[in-house]
């Protein structure tokens, strides 16, 4: 049963930083890259995948070509900076409905909430918005074809 399994399944295109999957690509999924030696970014979709190279429609590009893969990164910076944006907005209207609400005065403005929560939203917005778009291959950064046995095959994308 098990070797009738492995017949079937795909391979994977893999993004790996040292042992951390940052990117992982199938038949049918859309590929941004750009080559070594040229400054057009090139985009396709993954149509074979060799033990070496990439099939990019009709194109066969080896890895060691590729200089640069393009794909949204989020990092833990992105992650603090939605929470520090949404604590100082949670921050001044939680301030605003224990005024008006619980103390039963007019709405005001306290210099020292302000103070604190546009301070984290100022400093929470640029860090959840500035991504890194792109990864240079190379170095500790490497493409991997993952066959159906390698540790770095994900098993759900069999399924449709």
């Amino acid at each position: 049963m098990a070797l009738a399994t492995a017949g079937y399944a795909q391979k994977q295109l893999v993004l790996l930083k040292g042992e951390k999957v940052l990117l992982r690509l199938g038949f049918g999924d859309e590929i941004t890259f750009r080559l070594k030696g040229s400054k057009t970014v090139r985009v396709s979709y993954v149509n074979n995948l060799f033990d070496t190279a990439v099939m990019a429609h009709k194109d066969i590009i080896p890895f060691y070509k590729i200089d640069r893969i393009y794909f949204k990164h989020s990092s833990f910076a992105n992650r603090v900076g939605g929470f520090l944006l949404i604590g100082g907005a949670g921050y001044f209207v939680i301030d605003q409905f224990n005024t008006m609400v619980v103390q039963g005065h007019d709405p005001s403005l306290d210099k020292s909430v302000n103070r604190v929560s546009i301070a984290m939203v100022a400093v929470g917005l640029p860090m959840m918005l500035i991504r890194k778009k792109s990864q240079r291959i190379g170095g500790r950064y490497r493409l991997f074809t993952a066959d159906y046995d390698s540790p770095f095959y994900q098993h759900d994308l069999d399924r449709f």
